[in-house]
């Protein structure tokens, strides 16, 4: 019983790191440009529910002592270690892609569809970046400079958005003097938020999966042990 308890701890972990994963900075997202990020947070979802509906039906399984109970436990655990190594896999895979990625499509996001019609989510993203990371533009702050919305009458004469602002007020984005925007770009910065997210991922999966292999070890010496079922 200690050990499907662990096995309920550990799904309960996985899932709330799956949880994290989309709901932390969630708004970032969708200034990638594919979607294997939030895949491998969904794959974690899922293999964190298996994980601890299966400690239950572990628990059962002893109780009852009934040997298929415990051969279709062990079809779980053999089903949620494969998912979480298709997630371990997409989650690496996606690290050693990801500044690759940021740099070839993180200025063109932001220059290209800030604040223009039907882009309010990249819009509001990449205010949310800027704040939260103190940056401005993807490389700089001049990356603003070729901004469809600076170059628009829209903009107010604005050179950066205001979020790009040390402190936000009404129209300060008109003024880029160091003592009024930050200058350092954001690309340096959310790749490595996200190549944390990753890791923690990775690690989580790796350690889960260690604990599943454990569980069908420990699944089939208790299934020798117990009597066939006569019914």
């Amino acid at each position: 019983f200690f050990f499907f308890f662990f096995c309920i701890v550990g799904g309960a972990a996985v899932l709330g790191v799956g949880v994290w994963t989309l709901v932390e900075k969630s708004d970032y997202l969708s200034l990638l440009a594919s979607s294997t990020f939030a895949v491998s947070a969904y794959i974690l979802i899922l293999a964190g529910g298996l994980v601890v509906v299966t400690g239950f039906l572990g628990c059962c399984a002893v109780i009852r002592e009934q040997r298929s109970c415990l051969s279709t436990y062990f079809f779980f655990l053999l089903l949620i270690f494969l998912i979480e190594l298709v997630a371990g896999v997409l989650a690496y895979v996606y690290y050693q892609r990801l500044s690759d990625e940021l740099k070839e499509h993180l200025n063109q996001t932001m220059t290209e569809n800030y604040a223009q019609p039907g882009k309010e989510t990249i819009t509001s993203a990449v205010d949310r970046l800027q704040q939260d990371f103190k940056c401005c533009g993807s490389n700089n702050s001049q990356d603003w400079t070729l901004s469809v919305y600076i170059r628009s009458e829209r903009s107010g004469g604005r050179v950066v958005p205001d979020s790009c602002c040390k402190t936000i007020t009404a129209d300060c984005g008109r003024r880029d003097h160091p003592s009024n925007i930050y200058k350092g770009g954001c690309i340096t910065k959310l790749e490595q938020f996200l190549a944390d997210h990753l890791l923690v991922i990775g690690a989580v999966g790796i350690g889960v999966a260690c604990l599943q292999i454990c569980g069908m070890v420990f699944t089939c010496c208790l299934h020798r042990r117990i009597k066939m079922d006569p019914y």
